[in-house]
């Protein structure tokens, strides 16, 4: 072997070695940044919702199943996260293939591409009428899941009553009848996405064939194309077949996705009726009394309090007597607008209560449930100063 051979050879290696180094290099810092903005976005959207949820009215939350509030806010962030945002690496990378290969492949053949680009969207049509049930599935999975989360909260919630009226068995049947439908559901969803990689294999793999056989008509028999060209475009063409059933596995992800999505977004979007008004005033104390006139409230259809009225004074103590469900706990929610009242007017120190700022109010007013809750925190006092910063002591 010459000289000039072995530096042409040695020269190829390095090439080589150098373009797989890059490769590997730019598609670590690809996945390295991708990982910041996923996890980014998946902490952003979770704060988002939890902030939400913390600022809506109560009366969100009793037509509302917790166990569902918290499935949308584990699960189907996470579901989100795993279809919309796990495509973000292929929007760039895949199309710019395809889309580098056709050019390519136009200037092989333009007749022979254009053949090709007739298949083309005939097989997306066909892989989209697939993908059309995916967000109906998954919607079905999501909701489901957020049912069997919400008998696990009663559950734990309610132990000693369940045991005391031995209705352990009622609850076991009930939470397992739900992951029963969930199973179903699962399967149902999975069994449809599963779909995706062999029938877009499928129709690649027929699109190459009908490609084959075209191409090999214009190479033996009219001896319009060179058969070099020919083996060329063929490899362009195979070449295509990846990144397209990487778009389409993509499509599917989005599609069982936008169920989720929906779900999200129903608790970000969702209206607060009793969000401050914006001429709403700050009260530091109270100075004369409360006054409950002619007030009437329900829940739904359910009237709790009909032309109740009411005069506190500063410093008096009322106690408010009745049967389970007389209206009690309604009158002390009210107070602490947890609930705005359908008729009457219910103000402190003449001012209406749905003008006074809710932050204000709830500084003013105290309250103990009939439930006590033991919130799972430390009374230990947290930030302590160092021991450099304590204060020393001399005699």
């Amino acid at each position: 072997m010459s000289e000039d051979s072995g530096k042409a050879l040695m020269f190829v290696i390095a090439t080589i070695i150098t373009l797989f180094f890059l490769k590997n290099i730019f598609n670590y810092l690809a996945m390295f940044f991708i990982t910041f903005l996923r996890n980014g976005v998946l902490k952003d959207l979770r704060n988002a919702l939890y902030k939400k949820t913390t600022a809506l009215p109560v009366s969100f939350f009793s037509e509302k199943k917790k166990g569902d509030l918290m499935a949308r806010i584990s699960s189907d962030v996470l579901e989100l996260q795993h279809s919309f945002l796990s495509v973000l690496e292929l929007i760039v990378r895949d199309p710019l293939t395809i889309i580098f290969s056709l050019i390519v492949m136009f200037t092989f053949s333009t007749k022979l591409t254009l053949f090709v680009l007739i298949f083309i969207p005939i097989s997306g049509a066909i892989i989209s009428q697939i993908g059309k049930s995916l967000k109906k599935k998954s919607g079905r999975v999501q909701e489901e899941q957020g049912e069997f989360l919400s008998i696990l909260e009663e559950t734990i919630g309610g132990i000693k009553i369940i045991k005391a009226f031995n209705s352990e068995n009622i609850f076991i049947k009930k939470f397992s009848d739900s992951t029963q439908r969930f199973f179903k559901y699962s399967n149902d969803l999975l069994n449809r996405q599963n779909m995706a990689s062999p029938v877009s294999e499928f129709l690649g793999i027929l699109v190459i064939s009908i490609l084959l056989w075209y191409g090999g008509k214009m190479v033996l028999l009219d001896q319009t194309l060179n058969g070099a060209i020919f083996l060329s475009y063929m490899g362009l063409a195979y070449n295509i077949l990846t990144p397209a059933k990487g778009i389409s596995r993509s499509l599917y992800n989005i599609k069982k996705g936008d169920a989720a999505a929906q779900r999200v977004l129903e608790i970000l979007e969702a209206k607060d009726d009793m969000a401050d008004d914006p001429d709403a005033v700050v009260i530091d104390k109270l100075k004369d009394k409360i006054v409950f006139k002619n007030i009437s409230f329900s829940y739904e259809s359910k009237i709790i309090l009909k032309d109740f009225s009411l005069n506190l004074k500063k410093g008096q103590t009322i106690a408010l007597v009745g049967a389970s469900g007389s209206g009690k706990t309604t009158v002390a929610n009210l107070l602490n607008r947890f609930y705005d009242i359908n008729n009457g007017a219910l103000t402190i120190d003449g001012i209406a209560i749905n003008k006074i700022k809710k932050s204000s109010l709830y500084g003013l007013t105290g309250m103990v449930t009939q439930d006590s809750i033991l919130f799972n925190d430390t009374v230990k006092k947290q930030h302590l100063p160092r021991k450099s910063q304590m204060p020393v002591k001399r005699k």
